[in-house]
């Protein structure tokens, strides 16, 4: 029996001792990058009380809290989007936003942009930034003086419109990608469509004016008198101004298309051509043409080897696609019949980062710039849509598309916890095996303390600090008003952890009572056990009140527990407030990373457990209020007395750590912890007084579980004289 003993010890130390470590080798958070004096001025945006939280892996972001309520996010953008920059390199920025997707700060913490480095002030970088401060992340944003009615400009930076135009994409995509994680914006319903496919089989021959006349190519024409009309009410209105015989004149006459179909890749490009480029493009990459007459330039005179085309680009879903060097290919000739004759043309490259959809619409702009003084500009943008003919591509089918729909947000968390969720699951089938197993184990009592304090000790660590896992009387509270409102599992759904320790603590309930959760699963109970365990290892005095005493200040949980119900029936804002009597989120759930007098409160608690065991437990806690109230309906009694228990005999009801054992020996279900510890003592007949008396009178005693208990395990008995 022997060797099955210390085999079965050594399996369950070992499991337990890997969920405990699984929370210091997991990675549960990523560190900020931008200094102290940054964060200082982001959180200042939202309260001088505003702290961070914990981060969201879902997210990529930070909550900012304030008052333990959440008020908005900080995240960084190389977190979400990489997109590169004139140097080549992505700008990172911090970025804050509040709770319903509002701008609320934005600073550049990283780049490498040559033309800042050198030349022009970096604050002026910094100061495009700041403009997105106020508007919205479903906002359309666009670097222009002039926009649609649906559109926000922003102002470019001089000599660096590269560079703003990439930041503006960064600060946009990446807040958006935030948003759509945290639920504060729907995503978008193009998003989660699967791209369409072009027809390769589908070519007819077409001539220039059928594939123009069919949209196959769009045309963007811009006279002197559009330009000069654009830029009135600006600092340019009077910049190159068109005479009034010149206003008809052709500024630029831009045809576009896309080349990825058969009739227009080969009807432009020739056979031989076309097959080049498609072979050239990788699996998720397209091709547009441009072709150009007038005295503007879509290249523009500024663009160099390793840089970015500033004067277009083309939006689709609200994101910007921008082309760099590596993107341009000269256009040599095309040759549709009655073709004409241009000065500019090129083909340019949609790489397959950018998720271009060909059956979606897409806008190509046209960035146009007048010079106001020797380093300013300004710049007003012009679009032309376009739209592939509906025979050129084949559209998802309705099986595709649902296979596509994302899934809910509650789903995709839990996925993204997949880890936590895994060792808690595993952690709570042992926990089970523990109580299903009661009766033999407590047979060994070394062996069976042992468990207990490492289940203490991942409670904390793992359940607690890593995984947030404590539950609270909000968390009762919200239940019992959704239940009269309107309820929706969603709303529960969306903290996995939660939800799964509130289902096993309510099956629990109604099968052994509340004692499971309270004695094992609660991280702040948890943290004052072995707080005072240590205290007892160091043999510091403990203090019991008398208990007639202690069975009064039962009441009092019960009490507070009314009230916050009461409250909450009027406010649930109001009832989370007096909530705070619980010191979960101080000591739990922030870490003491909280205001002081939370952090006396808290500590004076665990303090008090050096010298009682678990006093808020016993006294204070509404949560074991309410747990204790359906505990009266559980189905199992598994704590075994003798009728010997409390009269004579009082050795359980003194050692009950939280004298849930009444002076008649009988067992308090509405506050035991569950701990085992009476049977322990109820099992070892070198301890429990009615089976020393049997084994002193040389009576055996008919024991239905377990074995004797070795003379090394054995404890010193002390009579006792009088109640307790």
């Amino acid at each position: 029996m022997r060797p099955v003993k210390y085999l079965l010890e050594t399996i369950f130390l070992f499991s337990l001792l890997f969920f405990t470590t699984a929370a210091t080798t997991s990675p549960n958070s990523q560190n900020p990058t931008f200094t102290k004096e940054i964060e200082k001025t982001l959180l200042k945006r939202f309260s001088e009380q505003a702290v961070f939280g914990k981060y969201i892996d879902r997210a990529k972001a930070w909550p900012v809290v304030v008052h333990d309520e959440t008020v908005g996010y900080v995240f960084e953008t190389s977190s979400q989007v990489e997109i590169p920059a004139y140097s080549g390199k992505p700008v990172n920025l911090a970025v804050a936003i509040s709770s319903d997707g509002t701008f609320k700060y934005a600073w550049v913490i990283e780049h490498h942009e040559p033309i800042l480095l050198v030349g022009i002030p970096e604050q002026k970088l910094q100061d495009f930034a700041q403009q997105y401060v106020g508007n919205k992340v479903s906002d359309k944003i666009r670097v222009s003086a002039s926009v649609s009615d649906n559109e926000i400009a922003v102002d470019a930076v001089t000599g660096a419109t590269v560079t703003v135009i990439v930041v503006n994409e960064t600060i946009m995509r990446a807040s958006h990608e935030v948003a759509v994680a945290l639920g504060i914006v729907k995503p978008k319903a193009e998003d989660s469509l699967p791209p369409s496919k072009v027809k390769l089989n589908v070519f007819s021959r077409a001539s220039w004016n059928e594939l123009t006349g069919n949209g196959t190519i769009r045309r963007l024409h811009l006279t002197r008198g559009n330009i000069d009309k654009a830029f009135v009410n600006t600092q340019a209105s009077d910049v190159d101004v068109a005479a009034p015989q010149e206003k008809s004149d052709s500024f630029i006459d831009l045809y576009y298309t896309y080349l990825n179909p058969p009739t227009s890749g080969k009807n432009l490009l020739g056979e031989s051509e076309y097959q080049w480029l498609m072979k050239m493009l990788k699996p998720g990459e397209h091709a547009v043409a441009l072709m150009a007459n007038g005295r503007y330039s879509f290249r523009g005179n500024g663009f160099v080897r390793g840089g970015i085309f500033d004067r277009i680009g083309i939006t689709q879903k609200g994101d910007d696609i921008s082309f760099r060097d590596l993107d341009y290919y000269r256009l040599l000739d095309i040759y549709p019949e009655g073709r004409p004759d241009f000065e500019e043309m090129a083909i340019y490259i949609i790489r397959d980062h950018f998720d271009f959809d060909p059956g979606l619409s897409w806008d190509l702009n046209l960035l146009v710039r007048r010079q106001v003084g020797p380093i300013e500009s300004v710049f007003i943008n012009f679009s032309g849509t376009y739209l592939t003919p509906e025979n050129y591509i084949e559209r998802p089918s309705a099986e595709e598309i649902e296979a596509a729909r994302p899934l809910p947000l509650w789903v995709s968390i839990w996925y993204e916890k997949a880890f936590q969720l895994g060792v808690l699951i595993s952690s709570l089938i042992l926990l089970f095996s523990i109580i299903f197993l009661q009766n033999w184990l407590v047979t060994y009592p070394k062996f069976f303390h042992n468990i207990r304090r490492i289940y203490l000790v991942y409670t904390v660590a793992f359940i607690g600090w890593y995984g947030l896992g404590q539950l609270s009387v909000v968390n009762v509270l919200t239940f019992v008003q959704a239940l009269f409102q309107d309820f929706r599992w969603e709303l529960f759904l969306m903290d996995p952890m939660l939800f799964i320790i509130w289902t096993f603590t309510a099956a629990t309930i109604l099968l052994w009572g509340r004692g499971i959760f309270c004695g094992w699963l609660c991280p702040f109970g948890a943290l004052q056990e072995l707080i005072n365990e240590a205290a007892r290892k160091l043999k510091i005095k403990q203090f019991e009140l008398r208990f007639s005493v202690h069975e009064r200040l039962w009441a009092l949980k019960y009490l507070i527990l009314l009230l916050l119900f009461g409250v909450s029936l009027e406010s649930m804002s109001s009832a989370e407030r007096l909530a705070e009597v619980e010191p979960f989120k101080t000591s739990i759930l922030l870490f003491f990373q909280r205001e002081w007098w939370f952090v006396l409160y808290a500590v004076a608690l665990l303090f008090v457990s050096i010298f009682t065991r678990k006093v808020y437990c016993r006294y204070i806690c509404p949560l074991g209020a309410a747990l204790a109230i359906p505990t009266k309906l559980r189905l199992f009694d598994w704590l075994k007395r003798r009728p010997e228990c409390g009269q004579p005999c009082q050795l359980c009801a003194k050692e009950c750590e939280i004298q849930a054992i009444h002076p008649d020996g009988s067992i308090n279900a509405n506050e035991c912890h569950h701990c085992l510890d009476c049977q322990v003592t109820y099992t070892n007949e070198n301890r429990c007084p009615p089976l020393v008396i049997a084994k002193k009178k040389g009576k055996k005693l008919k024991r239905k579980i377990g074995d004797k208990v070795g003379a090394q395990e054995s404890i010193e008995i002390k009579e006792i004289s009088e109640s307790v």
